[in-house]
């Protein structure tokens, strides 16, 4: 349907005869654009994150309606990223909201082929198991010296390599965790 306001509803002739000479408000909108509205209008609450894909940490905005993430957007106030976000993080959506995302413990039994859903409690009970495991075979009381006695109280079969979706705060209580269990390769790359 043609809008009344022009000839034949054509933004260009609404560009030329009217006074959005360069296109960029009133003459380039048409009726279906005047009733569109942004996704997050109907958001009911708005809450600030941190993008979770690297280090540089870019603030968002996380839309969230009855309950459901609806929207992440930068955020403009940010000082590092002023409301912008790369590919990665302008799709950090779909990590909360895609069909696909695994939400179950998933463990493969050696050799086997498939992957079976275990509950929480016995993955951390088996985590655990096999932490104390590892660390009760590879421990080391005592090294190779000339007098034989100086102790080193430590294990090489355990290390840890914390990624950069990791912020200090966590690397911190992880350094305490492997340094108390005697761990002594820790390393992170956290920068925010």
């Amino acid at each position: 349907m043609a809008d009344p306001r022009t000839f034949l509803g054509w933004p260009l002739l609404r560009q030329v005869t009217g006074a959005d000479r360069l296109g960029r408000g009133h003459a380039a909108r048409s009726e279906r654009s005047d009733r569109l509205t942004p996704r997050t209008a109907s958001a009911d609450r708005v809450v600030d994150s941190v993008c979770p894909f690297c280090a540089v940490g870019c603030a968002q905005k996380v839309f969230v309606k009855d309950g459901e993430v609806i929207q992440i957007e930068g955020n403009p106030a940010s000082p590092i990223s002023r409301g912008r976000l790369c590919p990665k993080g302008s799709a950090s959506k779909q990590l909360v909201t895609s069909p696909t995302r695994v939400t179950k413990v998933r463990y493969r039994r050696p050799y086997a082929t498939d992957w079976e859903d275990l509950d929480r409690d016995t993955a951390i009970d088996m985590i655990a198991d096999r932490v104390v495991e590892t660390r009760r075979k590879y421990w080391e009381w005592e090294a190779d010296g000339p007098d034989g006695r100086r102790r080193t109280r430590r294990t090489l079969g355990i290390a840890s390599l914390g990624g950069a979706t990791l912020d200090n705060e966590e690397n911190y209580l992880m350094k305490k965790l492997y340094t108390a269990m005697g761990a002594i390769q820790i390393e992170n790359q956290a920068r925010i």
